[in-house]
């Protein structure tokens, strides 16, 4: 599902770079070579920041899900 519709950030992106760059949406955003535009996505990138920080396997799942 689209969670930044100014970027086309998907939660599967967000939860694939989560892992690697740690706990911050300003670097999950840096890391996909965005900026934050509207803001509108704020919320929702954190609340799967908090879910990926809690269940890391939730994070790895997801990035297999991308590649397959």
């Amino acid at each position: 599902m689209y969670v930044c519709i100014c970027n086309g950030l998907t939660d599967r992106q967000v939860r694939g770079i989560a892992q690697s760059v740690g706990c911050s949406v300003a670097s999950v955003h840096c890391s996909l070579g965005v900026r934050v535009r509207c803001g509108k996505c704020l919320p929702m990138m954190q609340e799967i920041l908090r879910d990926v920080a809690q269940n890391p396997q939730t994070a790895g799942l997801a990035t297999q899900a991308t590649a397959a």
